[in-house]
This record gives C-alpha cells, sequence and structure tokens, in this order.
C-alpha cells in the first residue's frame, strides 16, 4: 500500500510542509486533503515564525488535483456532472479552498520552494503563498482549461492580484507553461535557486525573515495582504493601526537595544 501524505517538520522556528506523493506528483486525493487540513490546525495552534512548502522528489512540486478513478472525490464530482447539478461541486470546492487558505492564510510568511513543476491546482497552491522560490528546471503552469475545468483552489484570485489581470489572462486562458526565468520577469517568483537548491534557498530565506521580530513581521505582513482591497486612506490607517499595535508590544526594545549595543537582537516569541 502507498505510504503517502503531507509531512510537517521545525526547523530553527520554520515550518517545512512537504507534500509527500511523488508517485503521483504530489498530486492532492482525499487523504492528502485531510492532511492538510491536519497540518494547518497543528501551525494554527502553534505558530512557527515562518512556513515553507516543498514538493517530494524531482518531478514535481504539485500536480494539481488527482484526477483518477481511484480518488473518492472524482466519483462524487462524476455524479453530479451525470445529475447536472453544482450543488456537491461547490461544497466540495469550498472545502478543498478553505484548506489552502488555512494554510496560506496562516499570520506568518508563507513561501512555496517548488522543486519542480507546479500544475493546475499546485500553481494554484504556489501563487496562494507570499513567496515563491523556483529551481532552475521548475514550472508553472495553470492546466485546467486543457481539461474544461478552471482554477478552483483560489488560485485564480490570487495570480489576477499577484500579477495582473492581463497575465491572468494569458496564463489561465492558454494553459501555457512559465519557465522559472519567465516566472521571475512577470514577478510570478521572487528568486530562482541553483539548480536543486530550491527548498534550501526558501529555507535560508524564511531563516533571514525569522531572525527578525516576530510581531513585525506578522503586523507588516497584515498590511502587505490586506491593502489590494483597500483604498489609499483605508490602507494608511490600517498601517497606522497596525504600527501602533507593533510599538506598543515593546519588541522594538529589544530591537532598538540590541542596535544601540551593535549586536544581533534576539526576540522572544509572542506569547
Amino acid at each position: 500500500m502507498e505510504d503517502y501524505g503531507i509531512r510537517l517538520s521545525l526547523q530553527d522556528g520554520v515550518a517545512v510542509v512537504t507534500l509527500d506523493r511523488p508517485a503521483r506528483r504530489n498530486a492532492f486525493d482525499q487523504k492528502m486533503w485531510s492532511d492538510l487540513v491536519e497540518v494547518g490546525k497543528r501551525l494554527a495552534a502553534r505558530l512557527p515564525r515562518a512556513v515553507v512548502v516543498t514538493g517530494a522528489g524531482d518531478r514535481a512540486f504539485c500536480a494539481g488535483m488527482d484526477v483518477n478513478p481511484d480518488n473518492p472525490q472524482v466519483a462524487g464530482i462524476l455524479n453530479a456532472v451525470r445529475d447536472h447539478d453544482p450543488g456537491p461541486v461547490r461544497g466540495l470546492l469550498d472545502q478543498l479552498a478553505g484548506a489552502v487558505r488555512a494554510l496560506v492564510d496562516l499570520p506568518v510568511p508563507v513561501i512555496a520552494a517548488l522543486n519542480g513543476p507546479a500544475y493546475g491546482g499546485g500553481a494554484e497552491l504556489a501563487v496562494s503563498c507570499d513567496f515563491r522560490v523556483l529551481d532552475p528546471g521548475a514550472l508553472i503552469r495553470f492546466s485546467e482549461v486543457r481539461l474544461g475545468l478552471m482554477p478552483d483552489w483560489g488560485g485564480g484570485v490570487a495570480l489576477t492580484r499577484l500579477a495582473g489581470p492581463s497575465v491572468a489572462a494569458d496564463l489561465i486562458l492558454t494553459a501555457r507553461s512559465v519557465d522559472a526565468h519567465e516566472a521571475l520577469a512577470l514577478g510570478l517568483a521572487n528568486r530562482v535557486s541553483e539548480p536543486g537548491k530550491a527548498l534550501e534557498e526558501a529555507l535560508n530565506l524564511a531563516r533571514a525573515i525569522a531572525a527578525n521580530g516576530p510581531r513585525a513581521v506578522r503586523h507588516a505582513l497584515s498590511v502587505i495582504r490586506k491593502t489590494p482591497d483597500l483604498t489609499l486612506e483605508e490602507a494608511l490607517d490600517l498601517e497606522a493601526r497596525e504600527a501602533a499595535e507593533l510599538i506598543a508590544s515593546g519588541e522594538c526594545v529589544h530591537g532598538i537595544g540590541a542596535f544601540f549595543e551593535k549586536k544581533e537582537p534576539e526576540f522572544p516569541d509572542p506569547e
């Protein structure tokens, strides 16, 4: 029997979430979704300073949804197609998108380390994260329309907000592949690593973030994530409120004190 799932480990205050189903290019079936929900709950209960999401093996970051008949979720979709009933499908999609949001909405930076191609839902998961580090051999492909489908894990919205409507239309409606260097040029990637080093590069990025004030990171990240939905006045008000709350927390005492003492700051974890 295939031993697979989503693995969670902690390194230096950084959580590593590994999509571990290399035999199916880390595609999601019912068990993978259940694991993702559980991982989201565990991380929310005890927040790390950053999260890195990657795939196992060297064949793919994630191939999206497992559409093979042995995935029980496929049977439910086929029944809905037969009955022309969107209700059960909407219920399933709400569950899947909710599981993704439970991970990428954690109030800490979430970094996707693309060790290989990200297809369909895998591309959606990648662009829903705060950062993306790509192996030179990785690619991003919103392949859903080739199957008569469309992005439905929340990734179509995330891509549009990340790269704009024109780029989103290009990538989603053509289903073409974007290599690592084009992804960097389009703003879909933050870094392109050395070959085979995407996870290492993502961990270096996560550790650099984790060395900073954890409250400062969370408050700043909150503003960054919410600003696209706000007017300028609303965004400025949000930034001022978040900054005031942060200063009042006293975290800056550790940073400013270390600055004057000419040493690296050591920030305690928020209680």
